[in-house]
């Protein structure tokens, strides 16, 4: 070691861990490099990455996002293997909202003590995540900040840039009154709303190695624990922490698989909303035009029983619910209306659920909102 970095190692910061790290994560990074023609990638000052052969007029669309608290129960789990797939999904899922296909992915990683092994299976994460998304991992950075975090904190950030061609652009003004939204299926609460589950747990005193079952069974009752082990089998034998840690879904390729097969059968994709934080009052709105508004029937899809737990917890329920966490809807499809079979069955036969949930109305049947519910729930 030189005699600059063995100062450098007593003031907090360890820059050989940081090269074993990404000497530990140099493989998971590098699977991903078959979606895209990355020239420059890991170990370079800047990633270079050429635009897929064959566009027309390409259009660029970036986003850029972080994972948010949820970061604290994988740090209090010392569970590191799947947010980087939440980071992914915060960003391309963001992309793919204005018909982009995820092309490149970076991301910033900081710690308060590097770990090679704890950083490389964060990064291992966002490089599933960009499998998942279809887009490469060609960068990003890992920066240790002693006297900023405690040793086992951790922050993660990404920025995702996609491609579509112009005339392909979804800019949310595509849609009419008629229209169908198709509801797809979140994995669970998805990133967002950590701030209040976390005080909810202490206010519970809820441990996180609890469980799953035993917390349905005090919050939502008895009668709820064989509903849930039925219907969500993969919670059998999880812990409380591990449900919380369910990755968010990531729609990118099922949405442009989508957009494929509507095209195919002569009918457009009008738009796309990522349902985050707000929930789907807050974003299936920006997939519309200013004079429109969406009318959904909560009864009409199942609700993961996390969530549910949540808003027991919580006291809320109905809309207020809906605009705090994702309902269960991690991604909203505006379609025609004689297209929502088509586009209901496109994602089952990929393997992921989805419901005609409401549909696009003038705003001035919602007395000038832009959102409203229907159904006993409402």
């Amino acid at each position: 070691m030189s005699a600059a970095r063995s100062a450098y190692r007593r003031s907090g910061v360890d820059v050989d861990a940081g090269d074993r790290a990404v000497d530990l994560m140099r493989e998971r990074v590098g699977r991903t490099h078959g979606a895209a023609e990355v020239l420059i990638g890991l170990g370079g000052f800047a990633a270079a990455v050429a635009l897929p052969a064959g566009l027309r007029s390409p259009v660029l669309v970036s986003a850029t996002d972080g994972v948010g608290t949820k970061t604290a129960i994988a740090a209090a789990m010392r569970r590191y293997d799947t947010i980087g797939r939440d980071l992914v999904a915060m960003c391309a899922d963001d992309v793919v909202c204005q018909g982009a296909r995820p092309l490149f992915f970076l991301d910033y990683v900081a710690v308060g003590r590097v770990d090679p092994v704890d950083v490389a299976e964060l990064v291992g994460g966002v490089a599933a995540g960009c499998e998942l998304a279809g887009c490469a991992l060609v960068g990003g950075e890992t920066a240790e900040h002693p006297s900023l975090m405690r040793p086992d904190e951790f922050d993660l950030a990404g920025f995702c840039v996609g491609v579509v061609e112009r005339d392909e652009l979804l800019d949310g003004s595509a849609a009419r009154a008629g229209d169908a939204l198709i509801g797809m299926a979140a994995s669970g609460l998805h990133a967002n709303g950590y701030s209040l589950v976390r005080a909810l747990l202490a206010d519970h005193d809820l441990a996180l190695d609890r469980p799953y079952l035993d917390v349905v069974g005090r919050v939502l009752g008895e009668a709820q624990v064989a509903r849930v082990a039925a219907d969500e089998p993969e919670h059998l034998l999880a812990t409380l922490g591990d449900v919380l840690l369910t990755p968010t879904r990531i729609y990118a390729l099922d949405a442009l698989a989508l957009r494929d097969a509507l095209a195919a059968a002569g009918t457009p994709l009008r738009s796309l909303a990522h349902v985050t934080g707000g929930g789907l009052a807050g974003n299936v709105p920006r997939a519309l035009p200013a004079d429109s508004g969406a009318r959904v029937d909560p009864d009409a899809w199942p609700v993961p029983s996390v969530i549910q737990v949540v808003d027991a917890l919580a006291g809320i329920d109905g809309p207020e619910a809906r605009a705090t966490l994702n309902g269960g809807i991690g991604m909203v499809a505006v379609v025609p209306a004689e297209a929502a079979d088509l586009a209901i069955a496109t994602l089952a036969g990929r393997g992921l659920p989805a419901w005609r949930i409401g549909e696009v109305v003038p705003a001035g049947i919602l007395r000038g909102a832009r959102y409203a519910e229907t159904g006993a729930d409402a």
